[in-house]
């Protein structure tokens, strides 16, 4: 279809994907055997069959190195190259110092600044502007920004309302900066902190710290809102890829391909009709690995390109929402 052709508002190529999924799964079958559910429950309710999850005993920094290492091999680069290194998560691997110190170290980098970006299951879109900004701004060269997540470490395996909608996961790209016309054309990232009850583990933090009776609360698990939530999360995704599309100067009908969060296939299925796009343009992929968190959208582009299904000058637009509540579109030509 034609294009009004626009200058990138930054300029950048992604030049690899990577992701990863743990082994060991857990059908919607096995759930049922310790669980008051059934697979139809959760397929109707959701959309989920199956999901990945750590085995006890296997690192979560892991699954971020992997996905890493893979988009690195894709962009034909070495980690010594890597400049900057961002890791999006929610939950990181230790309180201090954080995710991104044990992916740099896992990785080998030497003296490429790293740190954490922490923004609900919108951290990956955050945490690709902040890499953009970057380069344009010419503070790095290559840059390498991971989302990944390990829920199945936080939820309550007793709480079929929570428990049956992650799974664990990473995924990753490399960006450097581009003299064409691909890059970031609209960005729209927004916060609105009056819904910040919507999702949050309320201990382990300096608010309330760790303590006998924190555990036997089971306030160290992640507590949902689900229907404020699903309200919340249709109408914000669908304003900021408006906003996003408006900046880059496009119509929703020049997107090639939306790539949602993959929270819910009935947020995802409202979101499409909003915005009144094909579901043939719209990447879901939350029946086979769940809701990743930050790691979903990158997942979900992996598939993607490793499919061949996206071509050089194409059109996506990434769209997401967490706690917070965090939320935004990132609208960028390939």
């Amino acid at each position: 279809m034609a294009r009004r052709k626009r200058s990138a508002l930054l300029p950048l190529r992604i030049a690899g994907t990577g992701a990863f999924l743990p082994a060991k799964t857990l059908t919607n079958e096995d759930l049922a055997r310790f669980l008051d559910t059934s697979d139809e429950w959760i397929r109707t309710r959701t959309g989920i069959r199956l999901r990945h999850v750590l085995a006890e005993g296997e690192v979560p920094a892991q699954m971020g190195v992997a996905a890493a290492g893979r988009a690195l091999a894709m962009a034909g680069k070495s980690a010594a190259e890597v400049d900057l290194l961002l890791a999006a998560t929610n939950v990181p691997e230790e309180p201090i110092p954080g995710t991104a110190p044990h992916l740099a170290a896992g990785l080998g980098l030497k003296k490429a600044p790293f740190l954490d970006v922490t923004a609900g299951c919108a951290g990956f879109l955050y945490a690709l502007a902040l890499a953009g900004a970057w380069l344009r701004a010419g503070l790095a060269r290559t840059a390498l920004v991971v989302g990944t997540e390990a829920p199945s470490r936080f939820v309550d395996w007793s709480d079929r309302a929570t428990c049956v909608l992650f799974g664990d996961g990473a995924g990753a790209v490399v960006l450097e900066r581009s003299a064409g016309g691909s890059g970031i054309l609209g960005l729209a990232l927004r916060g609105d902190p009056a819904k910040l009850h919507l999702l949050r583990i309320e201990a382990g933090g300096v608010r309330l710290p760790a303590s006998g009776a924190t555990v036997q609360a089971k306030k160290h698990y992640l507590q949902m809102e689900g229907k404020g939530l699903f309200r919340a999360a249709v109408g914000m995704m669908a304003e900021a890829t408006r906003a996003a599309a408006a900046q880059a100067g496009l119509s929703l009908q020049d997107i090639d391909w939306v790539i949602p969060h993959q929270a819910n296939l009935r947020i995802i299925e409202a979101l499409t009709k909003r915005l009144g796009l094909p579901e043939g343009r719209v990447v879901v992929n939350i029946d086979r690995v769940a809701n990743t968190s930050t790691a979903s959208i990158p997942i979900a582009l992996d598939e993607l390109v490793r499919a061949g299904k996206v071509e050089g000058g194409q059109i996506l637009a990434l769209t997401a929402f967490g706690a917070g509540a965090s939320y935004g579109t990132v609208i960028l030509r390939w």
